[in-house]
């Protein structure tokens, strides 16, 4: 069972996986960030570490009964020469709900005075499902990609908790971090529109390389860092 562990293309594959699900989390941080930030402030910290505790081990469970993952790839039906699997269902009505609470959040945002905002509080346990469900669309194809890359279930398991703990530990200064500059929350919600719309593209077989849709994030993300530390400079001038 453990014979992995004296093999060097086993660390590889452990070592891929877990980069892998920490990049393919990024999307996931960010969607934590906006739902917990609806919650009491008391509440935040245990809606963070239940809900991601909550979604990893419904990740080992997908791993675990690896052939029904496999099967979701299997085509359902077809629709003018598409053929269309469970796996496409999911990640079609995945991203139709993450450009509905992304654009939904930008009208509140917009529209929604500072006071109505703070005000408004949502169910914690919602928060938690919420959670938990955009995890295994997030992670769906990440889970798909370990089976291909590793033949242990041991290792894949190791990445996704080693990804999860990861993702615990980063989740609360980023999602502070958001919260304290509306300028990083409006560019948050743009690029969870950007993740839903390219989720319903996978869902059609029109497939972006995620590393496009990563480097756009992270330019887009460098450059408000640079306005924020010039509006900063500016008012330490002044």
């Amino acid at each position: 069972m453990f014979e992995w562990i004296v093999d060097p293309n086993a660390w590889l594959a452990l070592a891929t996986l877990t980069i892998l699900e920490i990049v393919l989390g990024i999307d996931n941080i960010i969607f934590l960030s906006l739902v917990v930030a609806k919650l009491p402030k008391a509440q935040q910290n245990k809606a963070r570490r239940i809900g991601l505790a909550a979604a990893m081990l419904m990740r080992l469970g997908l791993l675990a009964s690896i052939s029904w993952v496999i099967s979701l790839t299997n085509p359902l039906f077809t629709v003018m020469e598409h053929s269309i699997s469970a796996r496409d269902l999911i990640l079609l009505l995945g991203g139709l709900f993450l450009i509905w609470k992304a654009s939904k959040e930008i009208h509140e945002t917009i529209e929604g005075s500072a006071e109505e905002q703070s005000t408004k509080v949502h169910s914690f346990f919602g928060a938690i499902v919420q959670i938990m469900l955009l995890d295994i669309i997030f992670s769906l194809d990440s889970v798909i990609t370990a089976v291909g890359l590793s033949d242990h279930l041991f290792i894949m398991m190791a990445a996704v908790i080693i990804s999860v703990g990861v993702m615990m530990f980063s989740a609360r200064p980023i999602g502070e971090f958001v919260n304290r500059h509306p300028s990083v929350k409006m560019l948050a919600l743009a690029f969870l529109i950007l993740v839903g719309f390219t989720l319903m593209l996978e869902s059609f077989q029109v497939h972006i390389p995620k590393g496009y849709i990563y480097f756009a994030m992270f330019f887009s993300m460098a450059v408000e860092v640079l306005n924020l530390m010039r509006g900063k400079k500016n008012r330490t001038a002044n």
